[in-house]
């Protein structure tokens, strides 16, 4: 289902769907929450009944997306680290979502997870530094570039579809071929930095078109 159809089912706007959807209607009322979960045939009593005593983390769906991303890669030769610190973090340390390395390729792939696009300017920029602060580390012997994998939700997807000709500039190594070398050892990292999806629920890999 669409967020508008959900919406229309719960007489509630499209806006405050994608709001849910993305893990902010914790101020919502719970008239609201009953509706939206009629609406995709949830009752919200069965689902407090099954809700176990501890809340889920709060960064569960990000989790999930680091969870696909050593799994996947794992089949590729690569060695995972998630939450790789940065050597030059400083005083606020910064870390990288998921570090990658093939020791026998000597190839290191930065790869950043985004749930929501709030700012995509952040995204490149964030991205960018942690490629090139990897390079220092890893040094001349290394190739190392970026993957930015997107939650594939329906605003997520209209925000870079709109972006189209600034994201395939920004990232323009072939989405197929990104996920190709995750998964395969034998396919060398692209040269360049990528862009590609997770579908909604964060189970899988899809490759971005432009």
């Amino acid at each position: 289902m669409t967020q508008q159809q959900v919406a229309e089912r719960a007489a509630v706007s499209q806006q405050e769907i994608s709001h849910l959807e993305c893990g902010r209607g914790a101020h919502a009322p719970v008239l609201t929450w009953a509706a939206v979960g009629a609406a995709v045939g949830l009752q919200l009593a069965g689902f407090f009944e099954q809700a176990p005593g501890a809340d889920a983390p709060r960064d569960l769906q990000h989790l999930r997306g680091q969870n696909l991303i050593v799994a996947t890669a794992a089949s590729g030769g690569w060695v995972s680290t998630p939450e790789a610190l940065l050597v030059d973090a400083g005083p606020r340390p910064r870390s990288i979502d998921v570090l990658l390395k093939r020791e026998a390729r000597r190839e290191s792939a930065v790869v950043e997870l985004w749930d929501l696009l709030l700012d995509g300017g952040a995204a490149m920029r964030g991205l960018e530094a942690k490629v090139q602060a990897s390079r220092q580390h890893l040094g001349p012997g290394w190739r190392v570039d970026g993957l930015l994998i997107v939650r594939g939700t329906g605003r997520n997807r209209a925000l870079v579809r709109e972006l189209g000709s600034l994201f395939a500039a920004r990232y323009p190594a072939s989405s197929h071929g990104w996920l190709r070398a995750l998964a395969d050892p034998e396919t060398p990292m692209p040269g360049a930095a990528g862009l590609a999806w997770t579908d909604v629920p964060g189970t899988r890999l899809v490759a971005a078109r432009w």
